[in-house]
């Protein structure tokens, strides 16, 4: 069996004290067979052999997804599936080139039920409006799959048609033994909570924010975000999801604020004025290590910034100055 074969068999069971090991044998097949990143450990003059620690792993900056083809072993495979990053139209997107579409789905959908349950005990809807007008996101992928794999009879999408969703969100209740979880933009749930008001079908629910305003709106903070969403949609905590085009594992906030690691996804801090000092940080920028991102690079350096607690969560505190407005649940 190959390298790749092998490490992908062994992933649903990873146990975390074995992470930093998989992710040191992930960073030297990658060092070897992912040119951008070996072209970029080239220009740092970067040892891999002296690498034996996860916090020595040189990450790459977030950026390499605009302008490169990330893909490691590129002989081996073609692109099955691209996924693009939202943006204005001024803005390059970044690009995920995907070899393995049941990979990723598969993996977010293993995540999921590590924290919510079978798939089969949800009725998932959404307003994801931007994402499906720009076409080709992750976040559609994914929302679109587990209502399949979920046996619901309603849609999933709502445009624009809050009438619509309103009438699905009474409908979906109404189905014994499943929950509703409504998937949204965070500017498509404040303008469909504006709209909708306190309502009987809006109580109830599990509401997951996925970030984003957008340019629709003005930035919010976290709490401001969240108590604005719970004058319609009630008392009980909003759910966030911390995901991004970059990679093909996502975390999860519970409704405290605090985002919640699976097993292939670390999150490391560095200086911000530093990108080469990782780890030790109780607040920094955030490094990112997906070990799902076998195909492309798990080691990125990303523009958002963190605040790290004593159990490992991790609390988004926005993006870095000059950085992209981005989606994956980012507000300054």
């Amino acid at each position: 069996m190959s390298f790749r074969s092998d490490f992908l068999q062994s992933l649903p069971t990873l146990m975390p004290a074995a992470f930093e090991a998989a992710a040191l044998a992930l960073f030297r097949y990658q060092a070897t067979h992912c040119p951008p990143y070996a072209a970029y450990l080239a220009q740092l003059h970067r040892n891999v052999s002296t690498v034996t620690k996860l916090t020595e792993i040189p990450f790459l900056p977030i950026e390499f997804f605009k302008t490169h083809e990330v893909r490691t072993d590129i002989a081996g495979w073609e692109p099955q599936e691209t996924f693009l990053s939202s943006g204005t139209t001024l803005q390059q997107r970044s690009r995920h080139l995907v070899r393995d579409p049941a990979l990723y789905r598969e993996n977010a959908a293993r995540i999921f039920e590590q924290y919510y349950g079978p798939l089969t005990d949800w009725t998932f809807l959404a307003l994801l409006p931007s994402y499906l007008e720009q076409g080709n996101s992750s976040l559609v992928a994914m929302v679109d799959y587990f209502a399949q794999q979920s046996g619901q009879a309603q849609a999933a999408f709502f445009l624009h048609d809050h009438a619509a969703l309103r009438a699905a969100l009474a409908e979906a209740k109404q189905v014994p033994g499943r929950r509703v979880m409504l998937i949204g933009v965070s500017y498509a749930l404040l303008d469909f909570a504006a709209e909708a008001g306190a309502t009987p079908e809006l109580q109830g629910l599990t509401v997951l924010e996925t970030g984003g305003m957008k340019g629709r709106r003005r930035e919010m903070i976290r709490e401001e975000l969240h108590a604005e969403l719970q004058q319609a949609f009630g008392p009980a905590g909003i759910h966030s999801e911390y995901g991004m085009t970059e990679l093909l594992s996502q975390a999860y906030s519970l409704g405290d604020g605090r985002f919640h690691c699976p097993a292939p996804l670390r999150v490391l801090l560095r200086d911000p004025s530093d990108p080469f000092s990782i780890g030790g940080r109780k607040d920094g920028a955030i490094n990112v290590v997906d070990l799902a991102n076998i195909d492309s690079c798990a080691f990125i350096e990303t523009k958002d910034l963190a605040l790290m607690h004593e159990d490992g969560s991790f609390e988004v505190l926005g993006r870095m100055d000059n950085s992209d407005v981005r989606g994956c649940n980012q507000m300054v």
